[in-house]
């Protein structure tokens, strides 16, 4: 088991920045990779960005490119999610995953990932 917890979630205005974190613990030795996904009210679930745990191979979805930078730090077992140019449709609750395996679904899918965090809440107003 993989236990995730987000942090770094608030209220912010159009323009501004956030840092999310998420914490792995448990089998993290397991973990191929990492994702965030977010979905906003009424909407499924979308793919915003993933990095393979060790060679840091980073997968983007289009609407974040060059705003959005996923990194991860191994020795904390810790990924983030630096978030530029914030928008309002950026608005939504924000999850990490991590995925086991490199082969299977997609990166880009949500059915792709073992492990899901509780999510946090990004709320950017403009």
């Amino acid at each position: 088991q993989v236990q995730l917890v987000e942090s770094g979630g608030g209220l912010v205005q159009a323009g501004d920045s956030l840092r999310l974190s998420c914490a792995a613990s448990g089998r993290t030795f397991n973990a191929y990779g990492m994702g965030w996904f977010r979905q906003a009210p009424g909407n499924e679930r979308e793919f915003v960005a993933a990095i393979t745990w060790t060679g840091g191979v980073t997968y983007y979805t289009n609407s974040v490119k060059g705003r959005f930078t996923i990194s991860r730090d191994n020795a904390k077992n810790t990924g983030y999610l630096q978030m530029n140019s914030l928008k309002p449709e950026d608005t939504a609750v924000y999850y990490c995953a991590v995925r086991q395996s490199a082969y299977g679904s997609s990166w880009y899918l949500a059915r792709g990932y073992d492990y899901w965090g509780q999510g946090t809440q990004v709320t950017v107003s403009s």
